[in-house]
C-alpha cells in the first residue's frame, strides 16, 4: 500500500521490534509531530488490575507541572462566597439554578465543572447530559469540593483525571509535541508518580503491565486513508472522535470499541493503513 512521505519519513524513526525508554519515546514523538497544528502527546497505560472488582479501581487526579498546553474552560455551579472564589480564580461562568437551567437548555461550552457539595443535589439533575461527556462533578476528580477556587485554579492549571477503564487501561494528556521532551518527561513522571501511588491494596502481582505513548493525529496527517482506533465510543471520547473526523476529512476513521483483540493497545491508534509502525511503545 502506498503511503503519504510524512508517513514514511515517520515511520522510519520508529523500530516496532522494540521498547523505548521513555525520553527516547517522547524524542521521537516531537520528531514525528509535523501538523499544521501543536498534536497532544498521551500516554495509555495498562495495568495490572481487574476493573471488574470494586477494590482494584484506580482513579484520581493530578496537576501537570507544565500544564496541557490547552486552554481550559471552567465553569462553577456554586453561590455565595464560593461563587466569588471562582469568579477570583477565573471560572468562565459561575452560577447555581441559573446555571443548571442553561446547561439544560444546551449549554456546553465547557471543558470542566466545578461544584460544592451542597450543590450536588442539584447539579444530580444534569447526569444524563454530563455523565456521557465525561463532564460530571466528582470529589474523586477535585471537583466537589468547599474550595471551588482552588478547583478552578488547578484546573485552569493543567489538572488532568485518569481513571481505569474496562480494558485496565488508563488515558490521559501529557501535553503539547511543542513542549519538547524535557517538559513532556516532566508532566509524565508526574503521572506515572500518581498513578502509582493509586495502587490497590488489592493488586496483585506486576502492577504497570505496559505504556504506550502515540499521537492520534500523527497517522492522520502522515497520509493515511484509513486509521483504526481502540476508542470506546463514552464520555468524553466521542469529542475526541468527533473532532479528529473534523480535522482529517480525507481520513476514514474507525472504532473499535472494546474488541479484545486490541486491549493491549487501548485508547490508541492500532492500525493505519493496516500497519502499527507509527506508535512507539515505551519500557516502564
Amino acid at each position: 500500500m502506498n503511503h503519504g512521505k510524512h508517513y514514511v519519513d515517520s515511520a522510519k524513526l520508529i523500530d516496532r521490534t522494540k521498547t523505548y525508554e521513555p525520553q527516547e519515546a517522547l524524542e521521537l514523538c516531537c520528531k514525528t509531530a509535523k501538523a499544521k497544528f501543536d498534536e497532544t502527546v498521551e500516554l495509555h497505560v495498562r495495568l495490572g488490575v481487574d476493573s471488574r472488582h470494586a477494590d482494584q479501581q484506580v482513579r484520581g487526579a493530578v496537576v501537570l507541572p507544565n500544564g496541557t498546553g490547552k486552554n481550559v474552560r471552567v465553569v462553577a455551579i456554586c453561590k455565595g462566597d464560593a461563587a466569588k472564589a471562582a469568579e477570583a480564580a477565573g471560572a468562565q461562568e459561575v452560577g447555581d439554578d441559573d446555571l443548571i437551567a442553561k446547561i439544560q437548555g444546551g449549554y456546553l461550552d465547557f471543558d470542566v465543572l466545578v461544584t460544592t457539595p451542597d450543590m450536588m443535589g442539584r447539579v444530580g439533575r444534569l447526569g444524563k447530559i454530563l455523565g456521557p461527556r465525561g463532564l460530571m462533578p466528582n470529589p474523586k476528580a477535585g471537583t466537589v469540593t468547599p474550595d471551588v477556587g482552588k478547583a478552578v485554579t488547578d484546573a485552569k492549571a493543567g489538572k488532568i483525571e485518569y481513571r481505569l477503564d474496562k480494558q485496565n487501561i488508563i488515558h490521559v494528556p501529557i501535553g503539547k509535541a511543542s513542549f519538547g521532551a524535557e517538559k513532556l518527561m516532566t508532566n509524565l513522571d508526574t503521572v506515572l508518580d500518581a498513578i502509582a501511588k493509586a495502587k490497590p491494596a488489592a493488586a496483585k502481582g506486576q502492577y504497570f503491565k505496559s505504556a504506550t505513548i502515540a499521537e492520534a493525529e500523527m497517522a492522520a496527517k502522515a497520509g493515511a486513508k484509513h486509521l483504526t482506533l481502540a476508542y470506546p465510543l463514552v464520555g468524553p471520547n466521542i469529542k475526541r472522535f468527533a473532532a479528529l473526523q473534523t480535522a482529517f476529512p480525507e481520513v476514514e476513521f474507525f472504532a473499535i470499541g472494546d474488541d479484545t483483540e486490541h486491549t493491549a493497545y487501548g485508547f490508541v491508534p492500532v492500525s493505519c493503513d493496516g500497519s502499527d509502525e507509527l506508535f512507539p511503545r515505551i519500557n516502564q
